[in-house]
């Protein structure tokens, strides 16, 4: 290879060399800083394109134009009503003003990070510190975190950082309190069950008892109607005794007798008696003078 074509090949290495030094590219993801000399040089370059700079003099610096996302390492917060929390949190955040970000966060992204992580652990905890814990667990979680967003961004707004939004994933006691509370829970469902219990076996009994002295008054009410209905019943057959007696008085003690003889020989046996005996006197008569009466 000749002299000639070595410092041609050279030559065309230092174009190339300087042209990729001198052009670069922006995507709509990112903008991009000039920087000479380690100072920046106008405004932040963001609509996509191709552009130029001055090669080995200048170089550029690309920052994220994009919504980003911050994932805060969970922690431990004290409610206002001095109750532990384990506090898992995020953030959403873009960078709306690059060379302001470049100058107050020269180490770029990495760096706010860090700064991002005990801004936001800063706030939480002075805000959460001054509610109780169930403003944490209820629907008043949302204006708490709006307000933590505020005061966050508040901070941040002089970095050229927009905070757009801090959450709380997740809101949970620690693992010994949660196991108290669980006890605590139990223990108080176990005194509501036996509350519930008692009352139940007081309203059995007091049901039992209205049912037996409703059977009692039933069953009273039941004797008192049976006694009256047979006294009733008694003295009707009486007055129809009465009735037969007046009509045939003759008749009705021969009826009587014959029942009495029935009811005396029914059963067998011997019996000793004078014939002369009262018990005899239809014996001794005959029965149609017994029946009519005549002699």
């Amino acid at each position: 290879m000749s002299n000639r074509s070595i410092v041609a090949l050279i030559a065309l290495a230092v174009v190339i060399f300087l042209l990729t030094q001198t052009f670069y590219t922006v995507d709509p993801t990112t903008q991009v800083l000039v920087r000479q000399f380690g100072a920046l040089v106008g405004k932040p370059k963001t609509e996509p394109g191709l552009y130029a700079k001055i090669p080995l003099v200048q170089d550029i610096v690309r920052i994220d134009r994009r919504l980003l996302d911050y994932e805060a390492d969970e922690f431990e917060v004290i409610a206002g009503d001095q109750k532990r929390l384990v506090v898992d949190a995020f953030a959403r955040f873009r960078i709306n003003d690059a060379r302001l970000f470049a100058e107050r966060v020269p180490a770029g992204e990495p760096a706010l990070r860090g700064l991002l992580d005990s801004l936001i652990n800063s706030e939480i905890r002075g805000v959460l510190s001054s509610v109780p814990l169930h403003a944490v667990l209820t629907e008043q979680r949302a204006s708490l975190m709006d307000d933590i967003t505020k005061r966050v961004n508040g901070k941040t707004s002089d970095l050229g950082v927009q905070v757009v939004d801090v959450r709380i994933k997740r809101a949970d006691l620690p693992q010994a309190n949660s196991q108290s509370v669980y006890n605590r829970m139990k223990t108080d469902r176990e005194r509501e069950a036996g509350q519930l219990r008692a009352e139940g076996d007081e309203e059995n009994q007091r049901i039992r008892a209205t049912a037996d002295r409703e059977v009692a008054v039933i069953k009273a009410d039941a004797g008192l109607k049976a006694q009256i209905t047979m006294g009733q019943a008694d003295g009707e057959a009486t007055k129809i005794y009465a009735d037969a007696f007046d009509r045939d008085k003759e008749f009705y003690a021969f009826w009587r007798r014959m029942e009495a003889y029935r009811q005396a020989f029914s059963g067998g046996g011997t019996m000793i008696l004078n014939p002369d005996n009262d018990f005899f006197r239809y014996f001794n008569r005959p029965p149609e003078i017994a029946v009519t009466g005549k002699k």
